[in-house]
């Protein structure tokens, strides 16, 4: 069994904010094999089903983001898993729009869901899949413009992306499930 997290903010006001694509894509993840997110379990949104015969857990944090940890290591906990059973799904700055990057085990590189959930978990041992959103287009890069940034919604060009990136990234979900981390990542790095 896998439990595949993908971090966000819970709320109407959030829910297309560049912050929560992880989310986004859990969304399309979930409606494309068939997975009903109709259940609260660990301080989060949850459904469980299988992919390509694996047996996965889908998983919304409904802690906000920047306490994730909580809610992971409480779904880890329920369902006897460990940090090489998880997949998280997030935004990163650092990468152009809708570049993916999947990884096991690196430092948060100042993503606050991340943070937490290394934290919470006492290791940075688990499988990520990191999804650009770029960074904003100004020479003022003052910790309120990123947040301000990130907790924006996407708009015009970008907005069109949405669909191809999560189309992707749920691709990426079925490589790492049927076939191997290495695998994934010289398919979709």
């Amino acid at each position: 069994m896998k439990l595949i997290v993908g971090l966000g903010n819970p709320g109407k006001e959030y829910s297309a904010n560049r912050h929560n694509i992880g989310f986004l894509c859990i969304n399309h993840v979930a409606r494309q094999h068939h997975i009903n997110l109709d259940k609260k379990q660990g301080k989060a949104r949850v459904g469980t089903g299988s992919i390509s015969s694996t047996q996965v857990v889908l998983a919304k944090p409904q802690t906000y983001m920047n306490a994730s940890g909580i809610s992971v290591i409480n779904l880890l906990e329920k369902y006897k898993l460990t940090p090489d059973d998880l997949i998280v799904i997030h935004d990163d700055l650092d990468l152009s729009l809708g570049k993916i990057r999947i990884k096991q085990g690196s430092s948060a590189g100042g993503h606050n869901g991340i943070k937490s959930i290394i934290g919470s978990l006492g290791t940075q041992d688990f499988t990520r899949i990191r999804i650009g959103i770029s960074r904003p287009q100004t020479g003022n890069i003052a910790e309120e413009t990123i947040v301000d940034y990130v907790l924006g919604d996407f708009e015009g060009e970008d907005l069109k992306l949405v669909d191809e990136i999560t189309r992707k990234v749920g691709e990426a979900v079925v490589c790492l499930l049927t076939e191997d981390l290495t695998t994934a990542m010289n398919k979709f790095n």
